[in-house]
């Protein structure tokens, strides 16, 4: 990752607005060169990058749909094998140890809980931290004005991901105790209807799930990722083993992922109802606009820097500190450089 321009979170390799779900993954790694994909090597086989559906919106998406994905994956020998459904990274995350799954995004918080369960994963890109899409959610009319008012409240968290991180962060900045707001631990994918029937008085979250809420015109940030000081990275993660056998492979991953994310960034619209702009996986109304402004803000897929690697190392710190891990991670060592694959 480039270590002298800023750079915000992107939902490029999400399905954005999809329902997350668990993962239903197949193990096969390489198939017979039936496509006419170059070959892999002297086998004549074809490598399949398995990695989990996209959804609806997205650079993964619009690559899934035009074949260009394919396309550049085949000049490494390789093809995609979508598998599953893009959610949580801590389903991915075991679906990757058990050599389910060989690429998987997640942010960095729920990249160090994972890590801290002997791993069989690498880390390869990262984008900053979403400014604007992430954040603590509260109804409008709630009475909830500051993160103040949170104590003595119930806010709904993902346990040890992002949610948990960002309701933590917020607290220690208005060095307000963790326990005196009541963290209530749900999925994502099934706290909107907790979070609307008023069973919770917050939502830490981020865009995936954020932006129904907002574009809805009943619910807004308390706090953004920025107001809140948030080191939420979005990062992209290899199985150790694909990454050791495929690199060229992981390479030219990198490669169209960084090339169509600026692409993205300058036309967010495009990205957004590849295949549907109806039903519910359609970003539609005011929650379309709000998309649009938070990607058009957003940076780019990079590769991992200096300057990135110790604010991954500030947040395995603040965890630590804050007993979501028993110990400090050491993220670094779970590192890929991207740039130096061949």
């Amino acid at each position: 990752m480039n270590i002298t321009r800023p750079r915000l979170r992107t939902t490029v390799p999400t399905a954005l607005l999809a329902a997350a779900a668990l993962l239903a993954l197949s193990a096969c790694s390489a198939s017979d060169d039936g496509n006419g994909s170059t070959p892999a090597g002297s086998s004549g086989k074809t490598v399949d990058v398995r990695i989990p559906d996209p959804g609806n919106s997205g650079v993964l998406a619009l690559g899934k749909k035009d074949g260009s994905l394919d396309k550049a994956l085949g000049k490494a020998g390789a093809r995609v094998k979508w598998t599953g459904s893009a959610g949580p990274f801590a389903p991915a995350a075991q679906a990757m140890n058990a050599d389910q799954l060989d690429i998987a995004t997640g942010s960095i918080t729920s990249g160090i809980t994972s890590l801290s369960q002997r791993p069989g994963f690498q880390f390869f890109t990262a984008v900053d931290p979403d400014a604007k899409g992430e954040g603590i959610l509260v109804r409008d009319g709630s009475g909830i004005e500051s993160v103040a008012d949170l104590v003595g409240k119930k806010v709904a968290v993902n346990q040890g991901g992002t949610g948990e991180y960002l309701l933590l962060k917020a607290l220690a900045k208005e060095r307000i105790p963790a326990d005196q707001v009541e963290r209530v631990y749900l999925r994502p994918d099934q706290t909107a209807a907790v979070f609307n029937a008023g069973q919770v008085d917050a939502w830490a979250v981020w865009a995936t799930y954020a932006v129904a809420e907002i574009g809805s015109g009943k619910a807004h940030f308390l706090a953004d990722g920025e107001a809140i000081g948030s080191d939420n990275y979005s990062l992209n993660a290899v199985r150790t083993g694909f990454a050791e056998q495929h690199p060229a492979v992981v390479k030219a991953l990198y490669d169209y992922l960084h090339t169509a994310s600026i692409k993205e960034k300058k036309d967010p619209a495009a990205y957004l109802n590849v295949f549907t702009d109806v039903g519910p996986t359609a970003v539609t109304g005011k929650a379309k606009e709000v998309q649009t402004e938070i990607t058009a803000e957003s940076g780019t897929v990079d590769p991992i820097g200096p300057e990135d690697i110790a604010r991954f190392e500030s947040v395995a710190a603040f965890y630590a500190e804050q007993k979501v891990t028993k110990e400090k991670v050491d993220v670094a060592a779970h590192l890929l450089d991207v740039e130096k694959l061949t």
